[in-house]
């Protein structure tokens, strides 16, 4: 691995920062990290983040590796990874772009017609959309492809009928990539359908879940009676597993990329300042311990991390490395979350802004990273995913292959 820039990496990497320097305001290495889904999202703070998207489109730094005909630059892979680690160094607003800029619009560049694409891809680099992803269903689980969402040919319409639920921003999402079923009598792969809808159409009610630490990123999404027209179809009737994989793939890469180690700062910040024995936690030898134990295990997710962005570096593409970062950062993200609650004592699960250590970045933590680990594969999943495809094991065994989807049981079995 060559973890140093090239010349010409450098001179991006110097010129990135120069408009930073001159564009925004640089972070407080002691601030708290943010909220972890971007959950608590005010009208302010989504103006201000469209407002800043808009900025980074005019200047031309706003989604670098698109093509230069729909509003990006063309640039390479490592471009945009030093762009994305020099951004995150500044104060910037809430990123509500994540999803519609890491997922739906990569899908719609590999799978939409020109016409989808000039239609869709300019407003999404502008700020000018927000979007969400509506794949799972509460009878689904983490099986995508069991869900029930019905699409109905009418004409040059469907008509969509169902539910879907954790669907992060659809409360303030203008457009929504959604996976349905438009044949049961196919079996559950083959009878998918995609399609691209407008949050705003009739037939469509959203409501936010409350979290258990208080964010209401989540939503139920309901359509009764939806109509889609036939044109914001993405890919062919029946291609829709094929079309969301392309989907979910950038959903894991884009989740997966942060190495898991956000919170480790505020967490050697706490032990800095709060006492145990009458001296500061970080001078005990058990937290110490600890605190080396996690900077170990980040650093390897980091490494990791790493070896991808030195493939990209060389032309190369990344190996199946990068499939570990979400897995193993999620449960470390989690267990360093539980780690600061343990070490600021009886404070430590208070979530009052005054009054909470470290402005309650653990317990929001502790409690909001198990959202993240469902959303874009469940950790079995992915453990199915890294021993089947990275390691070679044999699949795991499935009894509805090839069987109708209307003919695969959903109950307990019959006695």
């Amino acid at each position: 691995m060559d973890f140093n820039d090239t010349p010409e990496e450098a001179q991006f990497r110097a010129e990135v920062r120069a408009w930073l320097d001159a564009n925004a305001t640089k972070k407080d290495p002691k601030a708290r990290s943010g909220d972890m889904l971007g959950e608590r999202v005010t009208d302010d703070g989504l103006a201000a983040s469209k407002a800043w998207q808009k900025k980074k489109a005019d200047a031309g730094w706003a989604c670098l590796r698109w093509p230069v005909e729909y509003g990006g630059r063309g640039a390479t892979p490592i471009q945009q990874v030093i762009w994305n680690q020099e951004e995150s160094k500044y104060q910037t607003p809430p990123n509500i772009f994540s999803i519609g800029l890491g997922m739906c619009g990569p899908t719609i560049l590999t799978h939409g017609t020109d016409a989808q694409k000039k239609q869709w891809i300019p407003d999404m680099i502008t700020g000018q959309q927000v979007w969400c992803q509506l794949f799972s269903e509460p009878s689904a689980g983490s099986d995508l492809a069991g869900l029930r969402t019905s699409a109905v040919r009418d004409g040059d319409d469907w008509v969509v009928n169902g539910q879907k639920i954790w669907t992060t921003g659809a409360q303030f999402s203008d457009w929504g990539i959604l996976v349905t079923r438009h044949d049961p009598t196919a079996s559950k792969h083959a009878g998918l359908t995609y399609f691209v809808v407008d949050m705003h159409s009739p037939g469509i009610e959203v409501r936010p879940i409350t979290q258990i630490n208080g964010g209401r990123g989540f939503n139920e999404v309901f359509f009764t009676d939806v109509r889609i027209p036939d044109a914001n179809r993405l890919g062919e009737v029946g291609d829709g597993w094929r079309v969301a994989i392309t989907t979910l793939m950038n959903e894991r890469a884009s989740i997966g990329g942060g190495g898991g180690t956000g919170i480790i700062g505020d967490l050697f910040g706490l032990a800095r300042t709060t006492e145990v024995n009458g001296r500061p936690a970080i001078e005990d030898s058990a937290v110490r311990q600890r605190l080396a134990d996690f900077y170990v295990r980040g650093r390897g997710l980091q490494n990791t991390s790493n070896r991808t962005l030195s493939a990209l570096s060389q032309g190369k593409t990344p190996g199946p490395e990068a499939s570990l970062g979400k897995l193993v950062g999620g449960w470390l993200t989690q267990e360093m979350a539980a780690y600061g609650m343990e070490l600021a004592g009886m404070s430590g699960s208070l979530m009052e802004d005054d009054l909470a250590p470290a402005n309650h970045v653990f317990p929001d933590a502790y409690l909001g990273i198990p959202g993240l680990r469902i959303a874009g594969g469940t950790d079995e999943v992915l453990r199915n995913i890294i021993s089947e495809r990275v390691l070679g094991l044999p699949p795991e065994v499935r009894m509805d292959k090839g069987v109708a989807f209307k003919d695969v049981p959903t109950g307990p079995p019959s006695k």
